[in-house]
């Protein structure tokens, strides 16, 4: 197969990592029981077992257990690599940290799961806005929402843009991946983060970089996963990624995380779904202590 054809395979395939293309099957909206989930998550160790699948994500970053032996080169630290996507999920897909309670089951295809930020906040913060925001068909961002944030570094040379498609290039259709991760709640203060600010884009070192990425969040936790999205819930990611977790979450003016959806080079306007937290110990790396 020419090049030219394996880029554009590549491209296709690699879509999932930002989950726009895996945001799939959206239905309605009712909680769907345990055995559902239960039956994909059999579902994918059945569909993964002896295949040679690497570790997945998201994982529970408390836990440092995992069996899956597949290896491969860790990614080098963000700073030298270019940053090629940033998107956001509704509540947290990891777990852990502050991070460490569940919204539920949800409708079984990523929405209204995964974890959410375990701290209190006041009244004010919860104030409402009174108008939508980052809104889409399965409803838009409130005063207490969680929300995790995925800066995707990759080490081809690329320009940032949507979709994991911005992290190849035809001449590295396999580049390493790194995503730093933070988890931010969203409240009524404007006094809060600006997620412009923290999404806030440039060039250092001739790589392009999220400037603002926090450093004050604690130590982020390294390991060896894949792409996520609920697209994955019953298959395995056949991508390779290295993940940094921060554990602590940062308070962020929902507002401005609503201008931002309203125009970014990512072509981002809403939350995407979680990928079912993978707790198969054949699907995990191990994380170092």
């Amino acid at each position: 197969m020419k090049l030219n054809s394996l880029f554009v395979v590549a491209i296709t395939m690699a879509i999932p990592l930002n989950t726009i293309a895996k945001d799939t099957q959206s239905g309605g909206h009712d909680a769907v029981s345990d055995k559902v989930i239960t039956q994909q998550r059999n579902n994918l160790s059945k569909n993964t077992e002896g295949k040679g699948f690497g570790p997945q994500s998201p994982r529970d970053i408390d836990a440092t257990k995992g069996k899956n032996t597949i290896s491969f080169g860790t990614a080098p630290e963000y700073s030298q690599m270019n940053l090629c996507n940033i998107h956001f999920h509704k509540n947290a897909e990891h777990k852990g940290g502050e991070f460490t309670r569940y919204a539920g089951n949800g409708d079984g295809h990523g929405y209204m799961s995964g974890y959410q930020y375990n701290g209190t906040l006041t009244e004010k913060e919860l104030s409402p806005v009174g108008k939508d925001i980052c809104p889409s068909e399965h409803g838009g961002l409130n005063p207490g929402d969680t929300i995790e944030v995925h800066y995707v570094h990759s080490s081809a040379m690329i320009n940032p843009g949507p979709t994991l498609g911005a992290c190849l290039n035809e001449s590295i259709s396999n580049p390493q991946l790194r995503v730093e991760t933070q988890v931010y709640v969203l409240v009524n203060d404007r006094k809060a983060g600006d997620f412009n600010q923290l999404t806030k884009l440039g060039k250092k070192g001739g790589l392009h970089q999220a400037m603002n990425i926090p450093n004050n969040t604690g130590a982020p936790i390294q390991y060896a996963g894949s792409t996520t999205g609920p697209g994955y819930n019953e298959k395995g990611s056949p991508f390779q990624v290295t993940w940094n977790v921060r554990p602590n979450v940062m308070k962020v003016n929902i507002e401005t995380v609503g201008k931002w959806c309203k125009g970014n080079v990512f072509n981002e306007d809403h939350a995407h779904g979680v990928r079912n937290l993978v707790t198969n110990p054949d699907l995990l790396s191990r994380i170092a202590n």
